[in-house]
């Protein structure tokens, strides 16, 4: 009696066996997907299956899943602080662009993931400052969290706000897209940059490539004096890094640091202390015993204007 059952049983199990699975995904599919999104196996798995195995309708899927899950995340961290996170630089041409985007964790900031999306930020910023009409002299704008958010990196393509999204979504931590400069100068000018900080393993920025790092500046100058110096590029980048260092509130004015001028202190212990947060009244990171309006002068090149961001500070009032 016992045989028989077996017997009778294992052509059962035999077509059990040669059965495939129902609603199984295809292994080269879900190995596509999980390569084109980051995302876990599992979460990839049950985008293939609710897509019917079409991976692009289950990359489809799995954006709109991780933007849900970004708003959501970002509703839930509203009152958690985010001071942590890395600048981004892109400089092209005659434009600027300077950017600060913030995340809980230095962990976090280490991630290849949130250190893209810092340079897809940098990006958009850049796009919108070339669109704007050539300036007639030195522009500088700044652009707030709103109006950051709302840049694409290309037409037609995605705003950062989506992008931040997804990255929220992914990593699961409060990250804002705080803050964006650029300065714009006409041809007769050019920008100079410098950041400090960048992560390990940095690629070496370009044009299309920004810095990246948790100090940077951008200096607008012009040459007043053509021939002095022959490489003005490389005055322009010492007194970026000046800038970073130092951290100059305003320009100044070239008189207040002429020779005749430079031993006059003004009275008042505020106004010292106005007098140096100057850039050009400042004594110079690189050869202390000029100010940075000597140095400059001595190379016949002007600042006009500069911005300087560090990432998680105080906004200045």
């Amino acid at each position: 009696m016992q045989r028989a059952v077996r017997v009778g049983f294992r052509p059962a199990l035999r077509c059990f066996r040669a059965a495939p699975p129902a609603l199984s995904a295809d292994k080269e599919a879900l190995l596509q997907l999980r390569k084109s999104t980051g995302l876990p196996f599992g979460t990839c798995l049950e985008a293939l299956r609710d897509s019917g195995g079409d991976v692009r309708q289950a990359e489809a899927l799995l954006l709109v899943r991780a933007r849900q899950a970004g708003r959501q995340r970002a509703e839930r961290l509203r009152e958690r602080r985010a001071q942590e996170g890395l600048l981004g630089l892109l400089q092209h041409g005659n434009c600027g662009v300077l950017v600060e985007v913030n995340c809980e964790t230095d962990f976090v900031a280490r991630n290849a993931a949130f250190q893209q999306l810092v340079r897809d930020a940098a990006l958009g910023a850049m796009r919108s400052c070339q669109s704007a009409t050539p300036p007639a002299s030195c522009l500088k704008r700044f652009l707030s969290t709103e109006q950051l958010s709302q840049l694409r990196m290309e037409p037609g393509g995605a705003q950062l706000s989506e992008r931040l999204e997804l990255s929220i979504g992914s990593m699961g931590e409060k990250m804002s897209l705080r803050r964006a400069a650029f300065l714009a100068v006409p041809p007769d000018c050019f920008i100079s940059s410098y950041t400090h900080g960048p992560p390990p393993g940095e690629p070496p920025p370009s044009h299309t490539v920004p810095a990246l790092g948790r100090y940077g500046a951008l200096v607008a100058c012009r040459v007043t004096e053509p021939g002095v110096s022959p490489d003005p590029a490389s005055v322009g980048r010492k007194v970026a890094q000046h800038v970073v260092g130092m951290a100059p509130i305003s320009v100044g004015d070239p008189g207040d640091t002429t020779e005749g001028g430079r031993g006059e202190r003004k009275e008042g212990e505020e106004e010292e202390e106005e007098e140096e947060t100057r850039l050009l009244a400042q004594s110079f990171v690189l050869q202390p015993a000029l100010t940075v309006a000597e140095f400059l002068r001595s190379h016949g090149v002007a600042v006009l204007d500069f911005v300087r961001f560090q990432c998680g500070e105080e906004e200045r009032e």
